[in-house]
């Protein structure tokens, strides 16, 4: 019979078997094997793609060609024709003769020149927050014209006689049975134009339309 102190038990320092060594040894077992392998993050169902680049830009240019172009427009009749005779420009259909306008476009409500005055900085502060999310070429076109014209005018209204706010626009376009009007004022016509145009078509300034977005909407409830 052995001797006691010769049997080796479970717990008395008996050498590990080699399975177990090769298992603590063996690379990527521990925790950062974990982390290294855990999928990417996935990215929410509902981010919205690109819509490509901002036309504010454009915008900008767009306002600030209709701008000079009737402030210059307005420096030189003052300067020319400002109390003198009616030029013929195409017979006595068009001509051109210096009014100065209390009202809004084409001489209407002369009695409220304050408040259009205060219409046309409401306008543009409209116009620059729809700016924030311009997509669209066709309305930054047409805002760029609205925007260009309501600060033409907005500039006869703050720094033209009899004074701040209550200046008198300068008009000089008279048309046979009509009106006289400016240059700012066929810029803000011409842009009205457009933004109802592209509103019928169903053209948003972010570059979407109107069918898409209902179409999205309606794939969204059918899940």
């Amino acid at each position: 019979m052995a001797p006691a102190g010769d049997v080796a038990g479970p717990g008395d320092g008996a050498p590990a078997r080699p399975e177990a060594t090769e298992a603590a040894a063996a690379p990527g077992s521990g925790p950062a094997s974990v982390s290294a392998s855990a999928p990417p993050p996935v990215e929410p169902a509902g981010a919205e793609e690109p819509k490509g680049r901002r036309r504010i830009g454009v915008l900008l240019v767009v306002a600030l060609l209709a701008f000079l172009v009737d402030f210059g427009s307005k420096l030189l009749v003052v300067a020319r024709l400002e109390n003198h005779s009616a030029i013929k420009v195409i017979g006595d259909v068009v001509t051109f003769q210096v009014i100065r306008n209390s009202g809004a476009a084409f001489g209407m409500g002369q009695a409220l020149t304050v408040v259009f005055t205060m219409i046309a900085s409401a306008v543009i502060v409209v116009i620059w927050r729809i700016a924030r999310r311009l997509y669209s070429l066709p309305w930054a076109i047409a805002l760029g014209l609205l925007l260009g014209g309501a600060l033409g005018n907005l500039t006869d209204r703050l720094f033209r006689s009899p004074g701040v706010f209550r200046g008198h626009v300068v008009d000089f376009i008279s048309v046979q049975h009509f009106a006289v009007f400016n240059l700012a004022d066929s810029a803000i016509v011409c842009g009205g134009i457009l933004v109802v145009l592209l509103s019928f078509r169903g053209s948003n300034p972010d570059g979407t339309v109107h069918q898409q977005a209902d179409k999205g909407e309606q794939a969204d409830k059918g899940e």
